[in-house]
């Protein structure tokens, strides 16, 4: 049930457009690469790590056992993408977010615990004096801008999910379809604005986060979805990042965990 509800998640997030230079079911925003069939044939490649994950997780397992499977599921994604990295960031924060459902739903840790909560406090040490990959890109930018990245916000129990995309997502309890999938997009849009995401840092340097975050603030600012108009003023800003090339693949990532938090959270109410 877990790694079904990641799959969601992470399907939703390709049914999401405008997203700024990201891939979607629409186009491939800023990317040669890939698109939204390559996409979910890797969500689907992935999901099986996403069921051992959770169940490591109710077992007590440790950081070295977690990062085991998700270099299986790497292997798993690249072979379904040829090569193509799609979900490496989503197989580490949607996968510790999987672990720690495992670890609730055994007991390893209080049902009053968050699972932002549950990763920091069972594994967030380890995230941090764990192995790095010297020659990704979140690593790279990792050292030549100090950027905390993904390692950081897992360790820290995902406070960009907890205090950006789960309270935007909560106002879509209850309204219809396409309605939901405007509040994905302000989402976005919301994570975008503050995430220092080393996505963005990579292809476009400082420079190229400064813009992104500030044209994702214009957007909220004047209104976000709420602006008559509003699509239009979002693809317009899809258009500019797919122009110089951005793609905030970090937010990607944040977006599709804070649904899978926010359908977990709802879920346990019942």
């Amino acid at each position: 049930m877990i790694a079904a509800n990641a799959l969601a998640c992470l399907l939703m997030e390709i049914a999401t457009w405008p997203k700024p230079g990201l891939v979607s079911h629409v186009d491939n925003g800023s990317h040669d690469d890939m698109d939204a069939d390559m996409f979910r044939a890797s969500a689907s490649a992935i999901a099986p790590y996403f069921s051992a994950l959770a169940e490591a997780g109710g077992r007590g397992a440790g950081m070295g056992r977690l990062r085991e499977i998700g270099l299986e599921a790497e292997m798993a994604m690249f072979a379904a993408t040829s090569g193509v990295n799609t979900h490496r960031g989503a197989i580490f924060g949607m996968g510790l977010l999987c672990a720690a459902a495992g670890a609730r739903a055994a007991g390893v840790v209080s049902p009053a615990r968050t699972l932002g909560a549950t990763v920091s406090s069972l594994w967030g040490e380890s995230i941090i004096d764990g192995p790095v990959l010297l020659h990704s890109n979140g690593s790279h930018v990792r050292r030549r801008y100090g950027a905390g990245g993904a390692r950081m916000e897992a360790a820290l129990g995902f406070p960009s999910v907890y205090e950006i995309g789960l309270p935007r997502l909560r106002l879509a309890a209850g309204i219809d379809a396409s309605d939901a999938e405007a509040i994905r997009v302000e989402a976005c849009f919301s994570l975008i604005a503050v995430v220092e995401d080393t996505n963005l840092l990579h292809r476009g340097g400082r420079a190229g986060l400064a813009f992104a975050r500030a044209a994702a603030r214009a957007f909220i600012r004047q209104g976000g979805i709420a602006r008559p108009g509003w699509r239009d003023h979002a693809l317009h800003i899809h258009e500019s990042f797919v122009t110089r090339r951005l793609s905030p693949g970090g937010s990607a990532d944040l977006l599709a965990m804070s649904l899978f938090v926010e359908s977990w959270e709802r879920e346990q109410q019942w």
